[in-house]
């Protein structure tokens, strides 16, 4: 359902400047330009032939500390977003119950 009053709905903001999360997405963006201007493009529209419609994922996740010095690799989008790379939850085990 669309918002009635513009109001209700908060803008999104970037996060700052010293922040983790913005030097993670000046990293991914640095990844991706660098593989456009190594990259061939013979449309001519600015990606790389071998990155359009795909993601430049890093072989080190930056959620767990990797930089563009680790490496970097073209995959599609849905494998690259479907890694679940947070820290999980810790099972917690419940003791079988002794009742009959």
């Amino acid at each position: 359902m669309p918002y009635k009053n513009k109001e209700d709905r908060k803008k999104q903001k970037n996060k700052p400047v010293d922040s983790k999360e913005f030097k993670a997405r000046m990293e991914r963006q640095k990844a991706r330009r660098e593989m456009d201007k190594k990259g061939k493009d013979a449309n001519n529209n600015g990606k790389a032939d071998k990155r359009e419609g795909k993601d430049v994922s890093h072989n080190k996740a930056l959620a767990q500390g990797g930089t563009n010095k680790d490496g970097v690799k073209v995959e599609s989008a849905s494998a690259n977003r479907s890694r679940n790379l947070k820290k999980k939850a810790p099972v917690s085990r419940q003791k079988k119950s002794t009742r009959r």
